[in-house]
């Protein structure tokens, strides 16, 4: 993928759900068709909408989700709540 890919701009719930993320002790990089979260040993892609209508908004953005969504063969969720991902990953339940 060329370096040259302009950065996506990030919902605006993204910021306090990566500062929840580490303060339970998980690592989180940004910049990755939205964030990637470490925990015991395992990696999970999070694409984080600001809501569940953004989530399943038609449009390309919206196309290129669904469609890694529905092909790739690792985790990847996309969510629009902290809750979400704390399930996903059994933190809580």
């Amino acid at each position: 993928m060329s370096k040259n890919r302009y950065a996506a701009k990030a919902d605006a719930n993204q910021p306090e759900i990566v500062k929840q993320l580490r303060r339970l002790g998980c690592t989180v990089q940004t910049g990755h068709d939205d964030i990637l979260v470490g925990w015991k040993g395992k990696t999970y892609w999070y694409e984080v909408k600001i809501s569940e209508a953004a989530a399943n908004r038609k449009g390309k953005t919206a196309d290129k989700q669904r469609e890694i969504r529905d092909s790739w063969q690792g985790h990847y969720r996309i969510v629009w709540r902290l809750d979400q991902i704390l399930v996903d990953m059994g933190i809580i339940g």
